[in-house]
Parts: structure tokens; C-alpha cells; sequence
């Protein structure tokens, strides 16, 4: 169950940052991080309700709270650096985070065996070359990849937050809720004060309708977003911290080949020997 809720992680992870950077193109990335996450707040807060999870209180949802501060944040570089692109270059980078969770779960005890830290070590070559990441050429390239590594570290630090806030089912939708009041609390501000510096928030072609337009989009970036922590949860509820986040951290390939069939982004051949590696570590993960 652990290798299944983290490839499904990985998925909707990929998906979001796919669809979060695409709209980062036309509308400004803090205001794709407020909208996408209101909405997800709208249908977080009908799900609490719908379960009764409002029950469900205690210390563990500060752990929430945590995960909502640093969540916008993060969100908003890695929108910035897809919106700079390459989507295949920027995303395997973000991958980098997982060494958070794989960090923590060291330190709590786990010892994965010889099988699973080869997995982990060819996974996450791969999915670095996936990316085909270049370290050289404009300022633009350079200014994406510090973005991106920042982001990742702040991903790896919410994956770890939200994991640790809730042990229940109900328990987990009332977190997931939380953090994301959180990240439209947090991130609502920072767009005031943006927009108070002079920042756009709104599109400069197109404006609001283009936001009502892009709700959707907008909509799936946000519920694929929540939907990724939720099965994370799950998936280290189920298995061991190191496997399961090294799993849920291959969601850049998916972005890639999301990027190579919309927008005709080229992958060389050593993206495709990546990707290829990134499926051979995931099979070593999930027979280990």
C-alpha cells in the first residue's frame, strides 16, 4: 500500500505543477497560489463537515499549521521557476526536498535494507537526468534553479509537517483543511502586499475574466495539490518514511512527459535514460 499511495502522490503532484506552472505563465504565481488553494478550502471545508471531522482536535494540527506557513511560499517559487521553464528542466529539481522526509525518517530509526537504498539512489539519479538540468546560459536559467532548489526544501519540509498532523482518516481531511486556511491566510497577505508595492494581481492581458476562465485549471491545480498530501499521509501511515518519500518524489517525470505531449518540450536522450532509471528505482523500492 505504501509504494501505491506514493506513486499516486507522484502523479498528482506532477499534474499540479504541471497545470500551476502553465497558468503561471498568463496570471501572476501568487494569485494562482491564492485562488487554487481558496478553492480547495471551499471543498475541504464541505468534506470536515460532511465527516464529522471537526471532532477531531489536539496539539498534532499545529504540525498543520506549520506545513500552511511554509506552503505558499514554496508553492509560489516553484510556480515562478516553471513559469521561467524549461518545465523538464525546473521540475526534477524540485525532487530535491525528499531529502527532508528521507532525512527524518534516518533520524527516527530507519534502517532500509541493501535492496531499497539501491532503489532510492538509482531513483533519484534518475529522476535528476530526467530533467536533462542545465547549470549554464542566462541569468533567467539560474535565477529558475535557485527558485526551484528553495521550493524543493520547503516541499520536503510540508510533506514531513502534514505527515506528522494527523493519525485518522477524519483526523487527516481536518488537517488537510487547516493547512490550507493556512496558505490562503499566508499567502492572501502576501498578495496585498504585493499588490500594495505595485505588483499586478490580476493578468496584464485578459484581467479577471481570465481568472474566471482558468477556475477549472485553477481548481484542479489546487484539489490535485491537497489530494497529493493526503495519499503522502497515507502512504507513510502504511510503510516506512525513506520509501515512501523517495516514491511520492518522482512526480517530475510526470511533469516532464506532461510537458513533452502539451507543449512539445524536446526530451534529449539522457532525460529518457533518467525517466528510465526513475522507473527501475521505483521497482527495486516496491519489491524491497
Amino acid at each position: 500500500m505504501t509504494a501505491l499511495f506514493a506513486l499516486a502522490t507522484s502523479l498528482l503532484i506532477g499534474l499540479s505543477d504541471f497545470g500551476g506552472g502553465l497558468l503561471a505563465r498568463r496570471i501572476p504565481a501568487l494569485t494562482v497560489v491564492v485562488v487554487s488553494q481558496s478553492i480547495a478550502v471551499a471543498v475541504l471545508g464541505v468534506i470536515v463537515v460532511a465527516t464529522g471531522a471537526w471532532s477531531e482536535t489536539g496539539p498534532r494540527l499545529w504540525f498543520a499549521v506549520a506545513a500552511g506557513v511554509v506552503g505558499p511560499a514554496a508553492m509560489l517559487f516553484f510556480y515562478k521557476a516553471l513559469a521561467l521553464g524549461p518545465m523538464g528542466v525546473v521540475s526534477p529539481l524540485g525532487s530535491l526536498g525528499v531529502a527532508v522526509p528521507v532525512g527524518v525518517g534516518l533520524a527516527l530509526g530507519e534502517r532500509p535494507g541493501l535492496l531499497q537504498v539501491t532503489g532510492i539512489l538509482v531513483a533519484v539519479a534518475g529522476v535528476v537526468l530526467a530533467g536533462g538540468p542545465q547549470f549554464r546560459g542566462a541569468p533567467v536559467q539560474r535565477q529558475a534553479i535557485l527558485l526551484t532548489v528553495v521550493a524543493a526544501f520547503g516541499f520536503g519540509a510540508v510533506m514531513t509537517l502534514i505527515a506528522e498532523a494527523s493519525t485518522t482518516l477524519t483526523g487527516l481531511f481536518l488537517a488537510l483543511f487547516v493547512q490550507r486556511v493556512t496558505n490562503v491566510a499566508v499567502g492572501g497577505a502576501a498578495l496585498a502586499v504585493s499588490a500594495k508595492n505595485g505588483a499586478p494581481m490580476l493578468p496584464w492581458e485578459g484581467g479577471l475574466r481570465l481568472i474566471r476562465v482558468s477556475l477549472p485549471a485553477l481548481a484542479f491545480v489546487g484539489l490535485a495539490d491537497v489530494a497529493a498530501n493526503g495519499t503522502y499521509s497515507m502512504a507513510v501511515q502504511h510503510g516506512p518514511v525513506t520509501v515512501a518519500a523517495v516514491l511520492a518524489s518522482l512526480y517530475p517525470v510526470i511533469t516532464a512527459v506532461a510537458a513533452r505531449g502539451l507543449l512539445s518540450e524536446r526530451l534529449r536522450g539522457l532525460q529518457a535514460a533518467g525517466a528510465g532509471l526513475a522507473l527501475v528505482g521505483t521497482v527495486l523500492l516496491a519489491t524491497g
